[in-house]
């Protein structure tokens, strides 16, 4: 059944959602909160938007034009309705394409920064124990994209030294370091999510330049998100 929730503890923001699938996470909103925009950021993409939680925060942080891009036809009607129900549609555009076709709708080197809260999981057709429920498949395995998918996606679009912003499963981070630097990105900051200090990080927030510079890079404090009632503002 869909419904209209609340989006957390931003005021006044709703999201559409189905009560059995495809609802928001603690990942995308940490992933829209580890976001450091500038007053000169005027163009923002999301691939793998969902129902769009991410544009729809970056929008109370930044007036830039924010694009999410989702393939899944039902959850595009999704993200379409909240951000209709939010009156935003003058400032974000769903797209219902693969991100690997986002140069048919986005200019090449003219976004400001890439956001990705990806499908976690690699998928092989021959050893992957996957959802029955075919939309649960393609949302939490790499089956109609990869990791080299969406960082060669996002070096075509951005700007010269313009960053990429991952959210991911810490177990794949030495693959996601190796990719990026195949495709000449530069990681400048790491932060570690836990969900107790006593336990191993459950989710790691990446922030990769394009084309960046050696150096610089800032491993953040780590963050207990039990010890948090607001995740608002919680970088800030």
């Amino acid at each position: 059944m869909r419904v209209l929730n609340d989006l957390y503890d931003y005021d006044g923001l709703k999201i559409y959602q189905y009560d059995d699938k495809f609802k928001f996470s603690l990942d995308s909103i940490l992933l829209a909160e580890f976001v450091e925009l500038k007053p000169n950021t005027r163009t923002i993409v999301d691939f793998c938007t969902g129902n769009a939680p991410v544009p729809l925060i970056l929008s109370t942080k930044s007036e830039a034009r924010i694009y999410g891009f989702e393939l899944q036809k039902n959850i595009y009607n999704l993200a379409v309705m909240s951000v209709k129900e939010n009156k935003l549609e003058s400032r974000i555009k769903i797209i219902n394409a693969n991100l690997k076709d986002s140069l048919e709708y986005i200019l090449p080197e003219s976004v400001d920064a890439v956001t990705c809260n990806p499908p976690y999981f690699k998928y092989d057709k021959n050893k992957s124990l996957i959802n029955e429920d075919r939309e649960k498949a393609i949302a939490r395995h790499e089956i109609s994209m990869n990791l080299d998918d969406l960082i060669t996606s996002a070096k075509y679009i951005l700007k010269n030294k313009a960053p990429l912003y991952i959210v991911h499963r810490c177990d794949r981070l030495e693959e996601i370091l190796d990719c990026l630097n195949k495709y000449n990105f530069k990681v400048k900051k790491l932060q570690f999510i836990y969900a107790s200090y006593n336990k191993e990080a459950i989710m790691v927030l990446i922030k990769a330049t394009k084309n960046g510079k050696v150096g610089s890079l800032k491993v953040m404090p780590p963050l207990d998100v039990l010890q948090h009632k607001s995740y608002k503002g919680i970088f800030d």
